[in-house]
């Protein structure tokens, strides 16, 4: 059996590479960063010098980039994916892109006889780490099917939701409830606390009734103790909303509330904190109004 190329090591590929490791895949990776790269060498895995090269060793390989540039170039490049892998090969792209670029990129595969699975995910590094992650699949579901059991080591839900450009589609759906949600969190810590209120006491009333959702159920982890090391950074919190916000002109949908908090995150990178846990947006408010929402100490 030929082994499986992994594109993309950062703070979600790695991990999700490494429980590909632990379920006895062989591994021929690659990423513009060398330490991620040795790191999974010395479990194993073979190092390749291009994208092209994992394409030449494999049958079915992983990407998983930060925005639609990095996969177009992954893919297209000289060096590229499609410049190696040969026909009848599978990429899996669990990077989350634009669908339009999805649907693209697919076309594209499919006049050389390759077939792209778009499926983006959502967990963050936790789940990655765990090997909990939810996939969500765009693409045939022949070859899906052929791929199942590896994407069911890096995930415990794998729902195929479409063809091209569906996973990314319900992915961009995903990452309006959460920005929306994290920047409620933001609004309704702030208020609270400037009024008064105990953020403690808020997160054991909040969190067990109406309001609760995955946004206040990681205020103990965040909020309370200022713990802000990502998780899932600001910076793609960002660039996914710009997503969300591209495809309603295209598609002549307003999303009024997306606007609103797409406003927040672009306020967190002025002000620095782009590289911490999306989260962090509740401290552009605490930076308006000097309100502390931590945990008071006795």
């Amino acid at each position: 059996m030929k082994p499986v190329g992994f594109i993309g090591l950062g703070a979600m590929g790695k991990p999700m590479a490494k429980n590909l490791v632990k379920a006895g895949y062989s591994l021929v990776v690659y990423d513009v960063n060398p330490s991620p790269v040795e790191e999974l060498v010395s479990l194993g895995a073979v190092k390749a010098d291009c994208s092209r090269e994992v394409a030449e060793a494999c049958e079915t390989l992983v990407t998983m980039m930060p925005n639609s540039p990095h996969v177009e170039a992954v893919l297209m490049d000289p060096d590229g994916v499609l410049a190696g892998l040969a026909s009848g090969g599978i990429i899996i792209d669990m990077s989350t892109i634009a669908p339009n670029a999805a649907k693209n990129f697919a076309g594209k595969a499919a006049a050389q006889g390759v077939t792209i699975l778009d499926a983006p995910v959502t967990g963050g590094v936790v789940g990655a780490v765990s090997g909990t992650l939810t996939i969500m699949v765009g693409g045939p579901k022949e070859a899906l099917d052929r791929v199942m059991p590896l994407l069911e080591a890096m995930g415990k839900t794998i729902v195929h939701v479409g063809p091209s450009g569906a996973g990314q589609t319900v992915k961009m759906a995903n990452q309006i409830m959460v920005g929306i949600s994290y920047a409620a969190v933001a609004e309704a810590w702030t208020i609270g606390v400037k009024a008064g209120a105990d953020p403690t006491l808020m997160y054991e009333v909040l969190s067990k009734g109406a309001a609760r959702c995955f946004a206040i159920e990681r205020v103990p982890d965040t909020v309370l103790p200022g713990s802000f090391e990502p998780g899932f950074m600001i910076d793609l919190q960002h660039k996914d909303l710009c997503i969300a916000m591209e495809t309603s002109k295209e598609l002549n949908i307003p999303l009024n509330l997306t606007s609103i908090a797409l406003q927040y995150y672009e306020a967190a990178r002025c002000l620095g904190f782009g590289r911490k846990d999306h989260s962090a947006v509740i401290k552009v408010l605490e930076h308006i109004t000097n309100v502390d929402t931590r945990a008071k100490t006795s």
